[in-house]
């Protein structure tokens, strides 16, 4: 058991005069840290030994004055000695240790002066005997108090989950696999981190596989067995003559070793990697270290398909501080001053509760509990103390009893997992995070506190989050009636937080497409939504029967852009009466497993309409830390604007060219000719040469490359007969077509001559690119005449103008695409029903604006022209775009921005909120919808 801060004080002082002026290194050195080691209430005897044998690099032995392996090494010297010299000689012994032994601190002295060295850090702390009281917190490590520090990408945290896949790699590998497999790992798990954070005395986990078990492995498993029996065993249960070793593990409970396993089995390496998890300070780690231990022991595809990604702490913050945490601690501040207010609002504090409907390893309970603590032990001490010193009547008692003060605990946090691995670590988790912040408090409060035996903990569910019914778990949760409340309580979740799955529309399973089906029975289009649709789906209607809820999740952007917008959240805007509390724009989304998802997310906060300002946090660039506004209203684009929602629209909004979708060959690749190839096909069949034509397809019109295509509108029979190369390229087109499964593709084989689809654009049309690279801050397009052949991977604008390719150059219409089309993975995808049709030209420009807008568009078809040997990616890419392109553009923007409104536009926030205005008023209502059939 742990000793508090007040004690250890109490014996550094002790110790302190005890050694006061002591010289002799040979006489009293093992006295003297024995004694050390005893201020910490730790038996120097059974975790450390004096004069250990080393074998330095030019091969003589050496004896280390006192190692504790994997924690500390200490060289001592008589009073008055080079500490930098015996720093240099402690350093020496390093390449005589195993990895699993070598230290984390560094600690020499001569009775007199201290000098400990951080490894971790590079730190220094010098201080003499006398001082030791004041300096006693630089050995919380010894005393298992630690400090913690949570870092998004931390070494320590990846390298511990780098280390537990390998052993479950060489476990599943012999056949210990499934769920015995899982919980095994969960087990270890939990003995890592309790070893080196005072659940258990500090090392007595890496102790017992290091001195009980053969170095080749071949007892560890039936001695881990073992361990496990006595862990799950009470201490008056267990035998009397119980080995010493595992007699002093504590009784842990929770249920966490009460399954019978089967025995496992580890070889020599399998081992060493077990105690190179040992040396490893699992007190340092994150608890976001279990999501990212999760994602290490999945394969790739398991991941992709249960959705399994990571979010990092600083990404989890984002979404739980405008959801609960601000206003917790606004209301902090309030009642501070107020002991009875204060108490009212601690009470409260402990009785909210956490939903997570896709918790995967708990990431977000367990930072939201951790955050909850942590205000819960400000409030303490503010109860406690004032002006750093405890309050006269808290003074007055003998000793603060920590376990009485703490209200906060796991069995308010409730979480639904798919898989049966995360959930178990998701419970484990929630204890240790519990454990921690227990630790804290003792700090604190200077009293040690830990929850042993396991008595509480969070109710995680294993099942599919969108069959089951969440107000369930606190129906079927009892622990509020051992609690003393009411059996008539109104039981509700205050918070429903988390990640759930990202799996696209066109990638969901049978079973996915069945959860949505469920849950938007009846709604039109519901089949193009996103899996996590159903998650938002679920808490729509929750909060719609309990009205003081508030939802946050963290999504895929595409739920806020395209067709899927006017879907879900006309259901959630509309027909539940919802609103956007708070809501984060299209951000880089990071993790902490192997490999960072490259995935563009938005986190949105929701709940019964609200009054006041609402919270929109914008990005400039998506790979840095928003700037945070305050919006009258969020919309369901994530932009500050009134509710409008924009379905697929057959016909333009305003009085525009219609756009057309580029021709389909659907071919093969049988009609189409590489530049190489057409030079080929022409020597070897020049009769065809007149019917080669150029085809204009996004890659190569971007790239400046040259593309031909076989168009045979116009070709006679005679003719084609002529051509014997040409036929069979037109045998191998009928061919192709007569495989396919589609009625319409096999139709198509009775005119193998043809394209798929043809479509005429007039003598000049614009080219539009359907997908663009996300870098670029404009689509590029073009202008090309009849002699061209515009494919389907384009869309073509017939008869357009320079004033109709000025506007959809500018910022104005780059900021609707961006905010209302969708994405093909992050890259802007152009849509003719949702991006073009719907888009709000400018409703009443004078000529001299549109002249200005064809000018500024001139010149910047001049200042590309001015750079023949560049491509259109080249020109557009933000890092190589010349300056005279880019200032054209820049003149053009502002030429567009004068046909909306004199005043210039700061931002695309801004612009779109014009965008939104004008588009509600063109269209006469606030859903699209509504309009379109009134319209018909």
């Amino acid at each position: 058991m742990a000793l508090s801060w007040n004690e250890i004080k109490h014996r550094a002082a002790q110790f302190s005069k005890e050694w006061d002026g002591e010289q002799s290194e040979d006489a009293e050195a093992k006295s003297f840290w024995d004694g050390f080691f005893n201020i910490f209430g730790i038996s120097r005897r059974r975790v450390a030994t004096f004069e250990h044998l080393v074998h330095k690099l030019e091969g003589k032995q050496g004896f280390i004055d006192l190692l504790w392996k994997g924690t500390i090494l200490i060289e001592h010297k008589s009073k008055g000695k080079d500490l930098d010299r015996a720093y240099q000689q402690a350093k020496d012994y390093f390449p005589g240790l195993k990895n699993s032994e070598l230290p984390k601190y560094i600690l020499v002295s001569d009775f007199e002066r201290f000098r400990l060295f951080d490894l971790d850090t590079d730190e220094r702390h010098d201080f003499l005997l006398k001082e030791l009281v004041d300096k006693v917190h630089l050995f919380d490590f010894i005393a298992g108090y630690q400090k913690r520090s949570y870092k998004d990408q931390d070494p320590v945290n990846i390298e511990a989950a780098e280390m537990m896949g390998r052993l479950h790699d060489s476990l599943k590998a012999i056949g210990y696999a499934g769920h015995r497999l899982e919980r095994y790992l969960v087990r270890l798990l939990f003995c890592l981190f309790a070893d080196d954070t005072t659940i258990f005395e500090k090392g007595i986990f890496y102790d017992f596989i290091d001195q009980r078990t053969a170095e080749d492995g071949s007892d560890l498993a039936r001695s881990l067995a073992e361990l496990f029996e006595v862990l799950n065993t009470p201490n008056e249960e267990r035998m009397r003559n119980l080995d010493e070793q595992l007699a002093a593990f504590p009784y842990v409970n929770g249920k966490l070793f009460e399954e019978h396993l089967p025995i496992a089995s580890f070889d020599a390496t399998m081992r060493q990697t077990l105690l190179d998890c040992c040396a490893l300070d699992w007190g340092k780690i994150s608890p976001a270290i279990f999501g990212s231990l999760f994602q290490s022991v999945m394969d790739e595809k398991a991941r992709r398909n249960l959705g399994a990604h990571y979010t990092s702490e600083r990404n989890i913050m984002k979404l739980i501080k405008p959801l609960f945490l601000d206003a917790l601690w606004a209301e902090y501040e309030g009642v501070k001053n107020s002991k009875g207010k204060l108490q009212t609002f601690h009470k409260k504090l402990s009785a909210l509760r956490f939903l997570d409907p896709a918790c995967g390893c708990g990431n977000f309970l367990i930072i939201a509990y951790r955050e909850v603590r942590l205000l819960e032990l400000e409030i303490l001490k503010t109860l406690l103390f004032k002006h750093g010193k405890l309050r006269e009547e808290v003074a007055a008692d003998a000793r603060i009893d920590v376990g009485t003060l703490l209200r906060c605990d796991v069995d308010k946090f409730y979480g639904i997992e798919y898989e049966e691995f995360p959930a178990q670590i998701a419970q484990v988790a929630m204890w240790l995070i519990d454990h921690q912040m227990n630790m804290a408090a003792s700090e604190a409060f200077g009293e040690y506190y830990v929850r042993l035996p396991l008595r509480k903990s969070a109710m995680i569910v294993q099942g599919n989050a969108l069959r089951i019914e969440w107000q369930s778990l606190l129906q079927r949760d009892l622990r509020d009636l051992w609690n003393g409340e009411k059996e008539d309580a109104e039981l509700r979740y205050d918070y429903i937080l988390g990640n759930p799955p990202f799996v696209g529309s066109k990638m969901m399973t049978e079973e996915n497409r069945a959860d949505i089906e469920v849950i938007f029975n009846g709604v039109k289009g519901a089949g193009t939504l996103d899996y996590v649709a159903g998650w938002y789906g679920l808490a729509g209607k929750y909060l719609a029967a309990n009205t003081t809820t508030k939802v946050g999740f963290v999504s895929t952007n595409s739920i806020v852009q395209g067709e899927q917008v006017s879907i879900l959240w006309g259901q959630l805007l509309r027909h539940l009466d919802l609103q956007i509390h708070f809501a984060h724009q299209t951000f880089q989304w990071t993790n902490e497993a192997r490999g960072v998802a490259a995935v563009h997310c938005i986190i949105v906060g929701f709940g019964q309409p609200m009054g006041g300002t609402k919270r929109l946090f914008l990005y400039e660039d998506i790979r840095k830390e928003p700037v945070e506004i305050a919006a009258s209203n969020i919309n369901a684009y994530l932009v500050e604007g009134r509710e409008v929602l924009i379905a697929s629209r057959q016909k333009p909004l305003c009085d525009v060219p219609e756009l057309s979708f580029g021709n389909m060959p659907l071919d093969g690749g049988h009609l189409l000719l590489s530049d190489e190839e057409k030079i080929e096909f022409a020597l070897k069949e020049p009769n065809a040469t007149k019917f080669i034509r150029p085809l204009i397809s996004a890659r190569e019109f971007l790239n400046g490359q040259k593309r031909w295509c076989l168009w045979l509108d116009s070709i006679t029979p005679v003719e084609l007969k002529t051509m014997p190369l040409v036929m069979e390229r037109i045998q191998a087109v009928k061919s192709f077509r007569g495989r396919s499964i589609r009625i319409q593709t096999k139709n198509k084989a009775e005119t193998p001559a043809l394209f798929g689809e043809i479509r005429s654009f007039g003598d000049i049309a614009v080219v539009i690119p359907r997908v663009s690279s996300e870098n670029r801050q404009y689509i590029p397009m073009g202008f090309f005449g009849k002699e061209s052949i515009v494919g389907d991977t384009c869309m073509a604008l017939p008869n357009a103008s320079l004033y109709h390719f000025g506007i959809l150059t500018s910022k104005m219409h780059m900021a609707w695409v961006k905010y209302v089309g969708g994405r093909l993975k992050s890259d802007y995808r152009y849509s003719k029903d949702i991006i073009y049709n719907n888009f709000p030209w400018p409703e009443n420009p004078t000529e001299k604006n549109k002249q200005a807008v064809e000018a500024a568009a001139q010149a910047v078809l001049d200042a590309r022209a001015a750079f023949p040997g560049s491509s259109l990616a080249d020109l557009y890419d933000p890092l190589t775009m010349p300056p005279l392109l880019a200032k054209a553009h820049a003149a053009l923007d502002r030429a567009v921005d004068v046909c909306y409104r004199p005043q210039p536009f700061p931002n695309d926030a801004k612009r779109m909120e014009l965008l939104f205005e004008l588009y509600e008023r063109f269209t006469g209502g606030m859903f699209a919808t509504e309009k379109t059939k009134k319209k018909r």
